[in-house]
């Protein structure tokens, strides 16, 4: 009999998007809720099916949401701020889409909360609001009724929620903005908690799995006592009746781990792959509980690659030397991975034995599971263990000399740009000539059906390069037009040639390959499509530099040219594993160096450098974020923009991140300005900012352009205002949070227009 198999979590937006788009035909009209539910409950049927197939014991439920798992834990716990309960809608699924994406309409007008990374992965969570009239209950059948629904299928499942200890550390109180932990508060949660595993245990669920990803982080004042308060008053409802697996994932817990031990949990899920090390040193060091069984993450939930089943079974081998209780798990959930590698016929079958998405990974987990538990003789006829290993004996791809020659050559010199940024600051004030408070926007505008229709057609042959060209120009003419008329200060060319700001760039670099259907949730219905990684990275030919200079021959005004960078293009692709991410960076921050140099020689006077991911995969423990990351992800920004000339003005944008406690290192970028996601964050980095004495130029974002709604003229100026009390009126810039690619036209432009109105008013009534 092999070892027990579990899966943390499996994608849920279906194989072919299905739930994408049947929630956004019904923000649109198109559809109704009941096609929605319909369209949700098929997909779960499915994904249940799948692993059960594959043969997973522990199969997870309550790992499905409509938008966000955190957004969901804080309806469950009642945690609805009362703007939205003020909404009155009918539905709950109303209240939750206002909560993630705003609200414009009938019934009322409130902004989504705020929005943030899930700690070092691109998706993002919806960040929970506690403050002093919240009544945490546990509210809603959510978890119950997906649990009772698989077992109508014949599928005993393990239901799975965010811990309390995690959902509260991810809290804030908007007025206070760090959370509280009294302990009203503490037992409100712990008693919530304890009532969904006493109902889970009724109803008859053998496992239970309670996430705490926050344990893998420092330990505040505080912490230890925190969870330790919460569990102690969960654990008991188990009732001898339903067993609780506290999982945890994207590091260790080695600081924690004899306090967990000791709590008596009936299964605890280490991450050993991100966290291997010293995970496997503190279960040496403190045993394991007797009846505990360790569930080993073994195969990675983050990666798109193959596992190599010889580290998978050393690593199984290695907690057996522990305890004989040991369960094999996926690493973290496989929501951050594509669905299956079916379809992807684009790619040669030499390429693709290489990849394991979602549905290939069920495989392999069984397969390490059999493995780990077979004796030598029948590991040596395991047809699964050497075609695997051939896999991994093999070479699979060249190292090409030239971009290794190159690499070699830098000096110090190629990571610092002169003059400092000061005189920089002077010399561009003088050569731009723009007004006081700039306005510019991120770089992409919408990107609508008939645009996607005509690159669709330019795939499908169906028209040539000449006539789509034509067409991308009419694009661009129409969006300056516009610019010019609603009295923007910095512009853009729209980015309508490009499907994705990453995928873009790697279609344009040696060393990229793509899918066709490997999509992956990043927020909501928002859904991100990789590339891959698979050799040494150059750049194949001049990318931006022709659609920007057309651009520029159009307006008077600036013109923005927009790349995107090269910690970004790695974070948000699939990176090879078989070098470092550090190599992979540099190797990429040559390419765009070249692309910047082309840029500036064509006339473009200001060039924007996406550095949109750069904190994505800031390790979680802070004494590993200098020497095993910032120290090289900073230093090969510098490398892209320290060639060109003094009066050449280098922006840069960031989103969706923590900023605060690295903003003396997004200063040492040496960009000139930088623009912030800064709305859903009630503007907070702007205290960091006043307290660091940041000297780059910055636009913290004056609205959010991830909701449907149109910002009043007063609204942002009100936020302008906010703005200039925490910054120097001269370094600052005036523009919305992000790209406005996924906006629709209508809202798109008369938000901008607002924005420059405001902008108007307030130059005025400071002159």
């Amino acid at each position: 009999m092999s070892a027990l198999t579990s899966v943390s979590g499996f994608p849920r937006v279906g194989q072919n998007r299905e739930l994408k788009k049947i929630i956004e035909g019904y923000w649109k009209g198109a559809n109704t809720l009941d096609e929605v539910r319909a369209t949700a409950k098929e997909l779960r049927a499915k994904h249940w099916r799948l692993q059960q197939a594959a043969g997973i014991d522990l199969i997870p439920s309550n790992d499905f949401s409509f938008y966000d798992q955190v957004l969901d834990t804080a309806i469950l716990l009642n945690a609805i701020p009362q703007r939205y309960q003020r909404l009155a809608f009918d539905n709950p699924e109303e209240t939750l889409f206002a909560m993630g994406r705003g609200y414009q309409g009938e019934k009322g007008d409130v902004t989504a909360l705020p929005m943030k990374k899930w700690f070092t992965t691109n998706y993002h969570y919806l960040v929970p609001e506690i403050d002093a009239a919240t009544d945490i209950r546990l509210n809603g059948t959510k978890p119950f009724d997906e649990y009772l629904e698989a077992k109508e299928l014949g599928i005993d499942t393990k239901p799975v929620l965010i811990g309390p200890y995690t959902f509260l550390k991810l809290a804030r109180d908007p007025q206070a903005q760090e959370l509280e932990f009294d302990k009203g508060l503490v037992n409100a949660v712990a008693a919530a908690y304890a009532e969904a595993l006493a109902k889970f245990a009724e109803l008859g669920a053998a496992w239970m799995q309670i996430d705490e990803p926050y344990l893998v982080l420092d330990k505040e004042p505080g912490d230890v006592e925190l969870f330790k308060a919460l569990y102690a008053k969960i654990l008991p409802a188990r009732d001898g009746k339903v067993k609780v697996l506290l999982n945890t994932y994207f590091g260790h817990i080695a600081d924690v781990y004899e306090t967990v031990n000791l709590l008596g949990f009936d299964g605890i899920g280490l991450d050993l792959n991100e966290g291997k090390d010293e995970n496997l040193a503190a279960l040496a060091q403190y045993g394991v509980a007797e009846g505990t069984v360790i569930f080993a993450g073994v195969v990675n939930g983050r990666n798109i690659w193959r596992n190599d089943y010889a580290v998978s079974l050393g690593l199984v081998d290695a907690v057996k030397q522990v305890t004989p209780n040991v369960a094999v798990s996926t690493a973290s959930s496989l929501l951050h991975v594509p669905f299956s590698t079916e379809g992807e016929n684009g790619l040669d079958e030499g390429v693709l034995k290489h990849f394991a998405f979602a549905v290939e990974k069920l495989g392999e987990l069984r397969d390490v599971a059999e493995l780990a538990d077979a004796d030598e003789d029948a590991k040596k006829a395991s047809a699964a263990l050497t075609a695997n290993q051939a896999l991994f004996d093999g070479t699979r791809v060249a190292a090409d000399p030239a971009v290794a020659a190159r690499l070699a050559q830098l000096t110090d010199a190629d990571f610092t740009r002169q003059p400092a940024r000061a005189e920089r600051q002077r010399l561009q004030r003088e050569a731009l000539d723009l007004p006081l408070l700039p306005t510019t926007t991120i770089g992409s505008f919408p990107q609508t059906r008939e645009v996607r229709a005509e690159r669709a057609k330019l795939r499908k042959g169906e028209i040539d390069q000449t006539t789509y060209d034509a067409f991308i120009k009419r694009q661009i003419d129409d969006c300056i037009k516009s610019q010019e008329e609603i009295g923007l200060d910095v512009l853009v060319h729209g980015e309508f040639e490009r499907n994705d700001m990453v995928e873009y760039f790697g279609q344009n670099l040696n060393g990229f390959l793509f899918t066709k259907n490997a999509w992956v949730q990043s927020y909501g219905t928002r859904c991100v499509k990789p590339p891959i990684v698979w050799g040494d990275v150059s750049r194949a030919n001049p990318i931006t530099v022709e659609w920007s200079a057309y651009a520029q021959s159009r307006t008077d005004r600036v013109m923005k040219g927009m790349l995107t960078g090269p910690v970004t293009i790695l974070n948000w692709s699939w990176p090879r594993e078989d070098i470092t991410h550090e190599q992979q960076t540099q190797q990429l921050a040559l390419a765009i160096r070249d692309e910047v140099l082309d840029l500036e020689a064509a006339g473009i006077k200001v060039i924007q450098i996406d550095e949109a991911a750069l904190r994505e995969k800031l390790p979680l423990r802070k004494t590993d974020w200098h020497a095993k990351y910032l120290d090289w992800a900073i230093p090969a920004f510098r490398l892209v923009h320290s060639a060109v000339k003094p009066a050449t003005q280098i922006h840069t944008h960031m989103c969706y991140s923590e900023f605060n406690d690295i903003i003396r290192d997004i200063d040492a970028m040496d960009a000139d300005v930088i623009s912030f996601e800064a709305s859903r964050g009630d503007l907070v980095v702007l205290d960091a900012i006043h307290e660091a004495e940041f000297e780059t130029e910055a636009g913290p974002g004056v609205y959010d352009i991830h909701s449907p709604r149109i910002p009043s003229e007063a609204e942002i100026e009100e936020r302008i205002g906010e703005i200039l009390k925490k910054m120097d009126v001269s370094k600052v810039w005036i523009n919305p949070d992000c790209g406005l690619k996924t906006r629709g036209v209508a809202e798109t432009w008369p938000s901008l227009e607002h924005l420059v109105a405001a902008t108007k008013a307030v130059r005025a009534s400071l002159s």
